[in-house]
């Protein structure tokens, strides 16, 4: 073999060998850029997480507040087993069974049971004792499951808000320009059934919380003074009483009885127990079921010399010491604005 052939065939063999050496020429390799996450979205990130973790908080524990397990709460939004029924305060036990007739459909039997259901002594059926608020209840639960339900809620919260410890529902507040109420303390002694009562007054007449505590000194004020307390909304009970009385339809959904139907003069000479314009004293029951607050405000009068009080169009509220400065009111506030 000649001398060219050999060099030739080395290098041939050299360039084979780096064809398969595996050896390749460098690859550089690109960059991604990225771009960088803005300011504002990273804050709005934080904040919608913060946001959700406090939505589940909340809902949670409101949830505990209803008595009602979470779990249950939210297997009941697959498969609806349960209720929410908000019972406002201020009803009569008959407009009560009406609003979870409607929502549970019940017949009149099971709004008959949730009626015979209530507290009894010698005065019959009580009234009062059906303590207002949102209630879970299920689809299958009768006028007594309902019932047994919101009294035990009556005698838990009472129980543990108002007559465990004194009651912090009440804030510092003023009564038109003439009193100004204290801070709470149980001022008033007496027993659960007699505040109950004048609780069931203080919630039908009050425009708002803040009228509680100084209506209910009033009422005070003038049982202790031998008068007569001279209450609309007992009127308007002893009204709807007789009416419904007359129609043979205890709260039955074809009932047309208006159950606080407006006070006309000739009201006033009603004969029933309830008319506070003829009988002094309460009532012999209540007529309404109070708040936990109107509970408060009758074991907590306020301090007030007022003897007479009204509210003013707009619900403002105005009392009296004497008859005359209470006519002037009525003058300047309502037969004047009119």
């Amino acid at each position: 073999m000649s001398k060219q052939r050999v060099n030739q065939s080395v290098h041939q063999s050299k360039n084979s060998r780096k064809e398969h050496s595996g050896v390749h020429p460098t690859v550089r390799s690109r960059k991604v850029r990225t771009k960088p996450v803005p300011s504002y979205l990273k804050i709005l990130s934080v904040f919608m997480f913060l946001g959700v973790s406090l939505l589940m908080t909340g809902t949670t524990t409101f949830l505990y507040k209803l008595g009602l397990d979470p779990v249950e709460f939210y297997s009941n939004m697959a498969n609806p087993y349960m209720k929410l029924v908000n019972i406002p305060a201020g009803l009569r036990r008959e407009e009560t069974a009406l609003k979870f007739a409607k929502v549970l459909s019940w017949d009149q039997a099971q709004i008959d049971s949730f009626l015979n259901t209530a507290p009894k002594d010698e005065r019959g059926s009580l009234d009062g004792y059906y303590l207002p608020g949102p209630y879970w209840v299920k689809t299958t639960a009768t006028g007594a499951d309902v019932a047994n339900q919101m009294l035990r809620n009556f005698n838990s919260k009472v129980s543990e808000q108002i007559l465990s410890k004194n009651y912090s529902g009440a804030s510092n507040s003023k009564a038109g320009t003439k009193t100004k109420t204290s801070s709470v303390t149980f001022t008033q002694k007496m027993n659960l059934d007699t505040a109950v009562r004048v609780a069931s007054i203080i919630q039908r007449e009050a425009a708002g919380d803040v009228d509680m505590r100084i209506i209910s000194g009033v009422i005070w004020n003038r049982i202790f003074k031998g008068m007569s307390l001279d209450m609309d909304a007992t009127l308007q009970y002893a009204k709807a009483s007789e009416q419904d009385l007359k129609d043979g339809l205890v709260a039955s959904a074809s009932s047309t009885v208006v159950w606080w139907p407006k006070v006309v003069g000739k009201d006033k000479y009603i004969n029933s127990p309830f008319n506070t314009y003829q009988n002094k004293g309460l009532p012999p029951t209540a007529i309404a079921n109070p708040s936990l607050k109107a509970i408060a405000a009758a074991f907590n009068p306020a301090k007030t010399d007022c003897l007479f009080y009204i509210h003013d169009n707009n619900r403002g509220f105005h009392c009296e010491k004497t008859y005359e400065a209470h006519k002037e009111n009525v003058q300047k506030y309502l037969v004047g604005k009119k």
